[in-house]
């Protein structure tokens, strides 16, 4: 355990902790885009900055990749991090002008207008700002990597490989749960999932067997069911409100023991 301070208040946190992390379970407000607890420390967007004071290298850093330590002094708005995160916020409202949510984001810290051209964000659509979430929690979490980055400079984008329809995408949905600019678009029609952002792929719906309502995508159901998770027969082509129920049932209609 480590004593950190930020803005001029005393903090505990455990050692291999980042700042941010500390700052969000203490409710200190920090912006941020890239950050997700369960994924590694990326440090892409920058708004996360804060300015070291004392106790590690003097100046601004990115707080989701600033390991805490003992006696490390922080400040999240001193005038140097208003002013960097004012001219990034303005910079992502020209990036995305499409997204509510960054919208959003930049209006809570005072900025409404970008003084910067519109980039031509052609190949990306206008609410992707590039943060990697999507293309991470593919790959770190769920181990699939059906997208990544393609182009380059301005023509950068994050798609699917070759920009087509992908062979390996399970449909989890976890990309359009994590992205922070809500830029990914997947819809259910009928018994299909289709990933429209992700050049339209389209996958199958499992049916549950006592709902008839599709749950989930066969791939993202054969993937749970490869990590070894057992379910009875009766429970395996159940969605997951299904199986509450019937294990709740099962628990009330036994016998009690006596004591």
């Amino acid at each position: 355990m480590v004593v950190i301070s930020i803005n001029e208040k005393k903090y505990k946190a455990q050692e291999g902790e980042n700042v941010l992390k500390v700052a969000i379970r203490e409710g200190i407000d920090i912006p941020y885009l890239c950050y997700q607890e369960t994924l590694s420390p990326y440090g892409a967007c920058r708004l996360c900055m804060v300015e070291v004071i004392s106790g590690g290298k003097p100046g601004l850093t990115t707080s989701c990749t600033l390991p805490v330590a003992e006696g490390l002094t922080v400040e999240t708005e001193s005038v140097e991090v208003v002013q960097v995160r004012k001219v990034l916020l303005e910079l992502y409202l020209s990036e995305a002008p499409g997204s509510q949510k960054i919208r959003e984001l930049a209006k809570k810290y005072g900025v409404d207008r970008s003084r910067f051209t519109h980039i031509d964000v052609t190949a990306k659509g206008d609410r992707c700002v590039l943060c990697g979430l999507c293309v991470r929690v593919c790959d770190e979490i769920l181990g699939i990597g059906a997208i990544n980055y393609a182009g380059r400079g301005t023509s950068t984008s994050i798609n699917t490989p070759w920009y087509d329809t992908s062979s390996v995408c399970i449909g989890c949905g976890a990309c359009e749960y994590v992205c922070p600019a809500d830029a990914i678009d997947i819809f259910d029609q009928d018994d299909e999932r289709i990933m429209e952002t992700w050049n339209k792929t389209t996958l199958k719906l499992k049916e549950c067997e006592e709902s008839m309502k599709h749950f989930a995508t066969e791939r993202l159901v054969e993937l749970v069911g490869s990590k070894n998770i057992s379910f009875t027969r009766e429970l395996e082509n159940l969605s997951p409100d299904a199986k509450m129920r019937k294990a709740a049932a099962e628990f009330l209609l036994k016998p009690k023991r006596n004591s």
